[in-house]
């Protein structure tokens, strides 16, 4: 029963965070998110064994890569991202070929991926968060993935991400879009390392209650040279990152310009999440418990991978 009441639990608050995510979307109505959702869902195919799966022609197409080319490199860093979470890349990711007509009863073929809704949620990630589809895609599959997840615990005893493999995932993630946050701030006029700091530090007292990064390090136990992010979990780590995707969105979208403008556009993101986060009963980030180094989880999943991969067959 406690198990049935914690899948319910994490249905709702999948539906309340998907929710919220999407108002956020500046210029949304309930008919573009319904059609972009139904888009979404129209391009998928089952296969023989029942299995759900897109191709990365469509994808690349309702994501908005013109060019199939570039949209191949985003497959790349998606497979990388799978690779570092021990999953193993060709459940994922399967490589076909499609033929196409080309005109007077005449084909041609052409290379095609059939991709998983877990390798489609890597390659949104992974994507262009300046694209409308990207950052729609992005909330999308992530919550999309984590219901598919539940419903296979529930039906067939699927082993889902460990607290390891979702704390690399995630933390690879927060790198990346931090790269596109900084972007984006520096486009606002946050230029200089020390502006740029600044700005860091809106968004962390934002999320974190008006505590600073050295507040946030004494408050967990951590010394200075130790990486908050670093030793944050999964649940941490996500609203973390939900900050800083939401906050690079709004910085473009409304073309803040001017360093205090984009520090109080930070703020008030984190403070946002954390508000979210109080009014659907979770635990403040600030009380969350200290994680083990990041470094060393990832030494000990790349060990274990390793591992099972050299194990001989049966």
């Amino acid at each position: 029963m406690q198990n049935s009441d914690s899948d319910d639990r994490h249905k709702r608050l999948s539906g309340i965070a998907f929710n919220d995510a999407l108002q956020t979307m500046a210029g949304s109505t309930q008919g573009d998110i319904d059609g972009l959702i139904a888009t979404f869902e129209d391009a998928a195919h089952i296969d023989e064994d029942g299995i759900e799966f897109w191709y990365a022609r469509s994808i690349s197409k309702l994501l908005e890569y013109g060019d199939y080319r570039n949209f191949l490199n985003i497959i790349e860093k998606a497979k990388t991202a799978c690779k570092l979470v021990g999953q193993a890349i060709e459940n994922h990711f399967v490589d076909v070929t499609d033929m196409v007509p080309i005109g007077s009863d005449a084909h041609r073929e052409i290379d095609n991926i059939k991709l998983t809704r877990y390798a489609c949620y890597l390659i949104a990630q992974n994507g262009d968060p300046r694209k409308r589809p990207v950052a729609f895609a992005q909330t999308y599959f992530a919550i999309q993935a984590r219901r598919q997840e539940i419903a296979d615990i529930e039906t067939s005893g699927y082993s889902p991400l460990s607290e390891d493999q979702k704390r690399l995932l995630l933390r690879d993630e927060i790198k990346e879009h931090n790269k596109a946050l900084a972007s984006a701030a520096k486009g606002a006029g946050v230029i200089e390392p020390s502006d740029f700091a600044i700005f860091q530090t809106f968004g962390y007292k934002g999320l974190y209650g008006g505590l600073d990064r050295l507040g946030i390090q004494r408050r967990k136990g951590l010394n200075s040279k130790q990486h908050i992010l670093d030793h944050m979990g999964s649940t941490e780590l996500a609203a973390n990152l939900f900050r800083a995707t939401q906050t690079e969105d709004k910085l473009r979208r409304d073309n803040i310009k001017g360093k205090n403008a984009a520090n109080n556009v930070h703020f008030e993101v984190g403070a946002k999440v954390r508000q979210t986060i109080k009014e659907i009963g979770g635990v403040m980030p600030e009380n969350l418990p200290v994680e083990e180094d990041i470094k060393k989880v990832e030494r000990r999943v790349k060990k274990l991978a390793k591992s099972n991969s050299t194990l001989p067959s049966k």
